[in-house]
């Protein structure tokens, strides 16, 4: 492999992110972070990855039901993050918790992009059947 290609993540890099994902959620369900940015905003975690020595986890997350997820939410999360880690240690066993750092969640706007440019006219006459 050639220096800058990424590897596919391991199992354990998946397993420790889907539990990370998951105390996320449970945390953010009983609304436990007291932050001005957060207030009266429910947050769901689409998404935890993890770098291979397990050392720093990456969220992303958006409001719940769509949204601006940029600005007070995220810099709230951000400010939040070492009560967050805390309160996953507390339900993830690890030798070591990852540092935790909260990223939008983009993908939901790229594919609604995605949609509106196969409904084009343009594009969906290409897409169309072929008369052959």
């Amino acid at each position: 492999m050639k220096k800058g290609e990424s590897r596919a993540p391991s199992q354990r890099q998946l397993k420790v992110g889907e539990e990370l994902r998951h105390a996320l959620a449970w945390i953010f369900e009983r609304g436990e972070i007291r932050d001005p940015g957060l207030k009266g905003v429910s947050v769901t975690v689409t998404e935890v990855r993890i770098s291979p020595d397990l050392r720093n986890a990456t969220a992303f997350v958006m409001p719940l039901g769509g949204g601006d997820a940029t600005g007070d939410v995220i810099a709230g999360l951000n400010r939040a993050a070492p009560f967050v880690r805390r309160q996953v240690g507390k339900t993830v066993k690890l030798k070591r918790l990852p540092s935790i750092n909260f990223v939008a969640d983009g993908s939901f706007d790229e594919a609604g992009h995605i949609e509106t440019l196969l409904k084009d006219p343009l594009v969906a006459r290409d897409l169309g059947p072929r008369d052959e």
